[in-house]
């Protein structure tokens, strides 16, 4: 029974750090910090850090992944809990890049940041593909922080019956918001004025 209490007990927080995280990135990523002036260049060196960490994170998720199905549950754990901490150090990143810099548009400048006609044109489909890439991996992106966490409240609370059914559908979320992560910040790079 007291398992049961663990869950219950992380409930409300979980409800609540799943609506606080994405209300805060969505608010701070408006607030930037010339505007309370504030005079700090863009951190345009953070980009390619958390791109890399979302990718480190993908590596770890599979490694878990094998871990487990290898009977090395410490391991797991540990890794595991590895892609949590990566997944709030890009989280930090991200916001305080966006809270630096202007966001990029993707295909409408040119490193010397003048919209570039021909280059827009050019990339037509390319620009549909990205645009399909950045909202699912932004809204998964969200839907993926209460799943994480049932999940793990779920193995610490050491209800792997229940722990192992959830994370059928959180590991595949969660692979696919870390790799696209990636593919984003692949697909947007050429466009960073630096």
């Amino acid at each position: 029974m007291e398992d049961n209490s663990l869950e219950k007990k992380f409930s409300k927080f979980i409800i609540a750090v799943s609506i606080v995280i994405p209300l805060v990135v969505a608010i701070l990523f408006g607030v930037k910090l010339k505007d309370f002036g504030i005079n700090v260049e863009p951190l345009s060196f953070l980009p390619p850090i958390y791109a890399t960490i979302n990718g480190i994170c993908a590596i770890v998720l599979v490694w878990a992944v094998i871990a487990i199905k290898n009977g090395k549950r410490k391991l797991h754990e540990c890794l595991m809990t590895s892609a949590i901490a990566l997944g709030v150090a890009f989280l930090v990143m991200y916001v305080a890049y966006h809270m630096t810099a202007d966001s990029t548009k993707f295909g409408d400048l040119n490193h010397d940041g003048i919209l570039d006609l021909a280059e827009t044109a050019k990339i037509g489909a390319i620009r549909y593909i990205y645009f399909f890439i950045l909202i699912t991996h932004i809204l998964l992106s969200i839907a993926i922080i209460p799943l994480v966490l049932i999940t793990y409240v779920r193995a610490l609370a050491e209800r792997f019956d229940r722990h192992r059914k959830i994370a059928k559908i959180t590991f595949p979320l969660w692979l696919y918001v870390a790799v696209t992560g990636v593919v984003v910040y692949l697909m947007i790079s050429p466009y960073y004025v630096h």
